[in-house]
């Protein structure tokens, strides 16, 4: 049983607190927030003690866990801090994404995880769902064979303004992931961006990249599109077959190579998901689960790694852009 707390109570802070009040693995012992009001708020919701300071949450309540949703510039800027503040404190941390906008922290917040010997997993809810489980299977069974391109898009609308950088780094640790989860480690991007009229940053961009197996992939997320159906899409073809993926969780289809029939995964009405919150549900609980199970922290599903590792892609395509060129991510972040 995991004793949990929640540091940030935004409306994802919110959400995680109201999902770990449910699970059965485990209790929601406390909250933290510097909005004083903010944090006052949702200890109410919640029956549990609202703090103002994270190292003073976690000294007094002795979580096994820690839930960071916190924001900052870019989505993911206050993550550095209070994430590791609770590992220092022995916790393990389940982070919002990005792991943070900037290289250097992730860095460190993946090394004081891995040096302490504990779990650290991002919030990579996109790979959470039965689809996107089934399509892995599917990989892993040979039914795609040696792969030869990805489609991946993602679209929703941001008017929030940020950095120029807003939308790649805040929106794409999502698609990059998935890439990643079905096809391996990404090892070229090359990148163009634009923006919609009256837009300052550059608010949607197309991907070029290149995964070390050699295969090849396609990427296009957007602020600019009105939310609607589908949101997001992902293709993966190889020589034995295809599937595609239609957001997240409503339907996967498996098209085998010479064969007219089609294999087709719907999400229930009954027992299924019922709306994107479920994939919050399925991957906070699946932390939990993970941590109860006695995973090893190189085993989390969706890690701290993972999410650094998209984190290296995207600033490879940021570099792209300012160069206007093919950028190799290791030549960026050698090791």
């Amino acid at each position: 049983m995991q004793r949990v707390c929640v540091i940030g109570l935004g409306p994802i802070g919110n959400r995680h607190a109201a999902i770990y009040q449910e699970h059965a693995g485990c209790e929601l012992v406390g909250l933290c927030d510097v909005d004083r009001p903010r944090a006052d708020k949702a200890a109410e919701t919640f029956g549990v003690p609202a703090f103002y300071s994270v190292d003073e949450m976690l000294s007094k309540l002795s979580p096994t866990m820690a839930s960071v949703a916190t924001g900052g510039v870019e989505y993911g800027s206050d993550h550095y801090e209070p994430t590791m503040q609770a590992l220092a404190h022995g916790c393990h941390v389940l982070c919002e994404k990005p792991i943070c906008n900037e290289i250097a922290p992730a860095l460190e917040m993946v090394h004081q995880a891995t040096t302490r010997g504990l779990c650290f997993g991002i919030n990579l809810n996109h790979r959470f769902t039965p689809a996107a489980r089934l399509a892995k299977q599917w990989v892993d069974d040979g039914r795609i064979g040696h792969q030869l391109f990805m489609n991946m898009s993602m679209w929703i609308s941001n008017p929030n303004e940020s950095s120029p950088w807003f939308q790649i780094k805040a929106l794409h640790p999502h698609t990059v992931d998935i890439m990643r989860y079905y096809c391996g480690d990404i090892e070229a991007v090359q990148c163009f961006v634009t923006k919609a009229p009256g837009r300052r940053i550059w608010s949607t961009a197309q991907f070029g990249m290149r995964f070390a197996s050699g295969s090849i992939g396609q990427l296009t997320g957007s602020y600019d599109i009105e939310r609607g159906h589908p949101m997001e899409r992902c293709e993966l073809a190889g020589v034995n077959g295809r599937f595609v993926i239609d957001d997240l969780y409503r339907e996967a289809t498996l098209y085998a190579a010479g064969d007219p029939q089609k294999i087709v995964y719907t999400n229930p009405v009954f027992g299924g998901f019922r709306d994107f919150g479920d994939t919050f549900r399925d991957r906070l609980g699946t932390f939990v689960d993970q941590l109860n199970d006695g995973v090893a922290p190189a085993e989390v599903d969706g890690s701290g790694a993972d999410g650094l590792a998209a984190q290296k892609v995207l600033a490879a395509a940021i570099e792209s852009v300012q160069t206007e060129s093919i950028v190799k991510v290791d030549e960026l972040f050698p090791d």
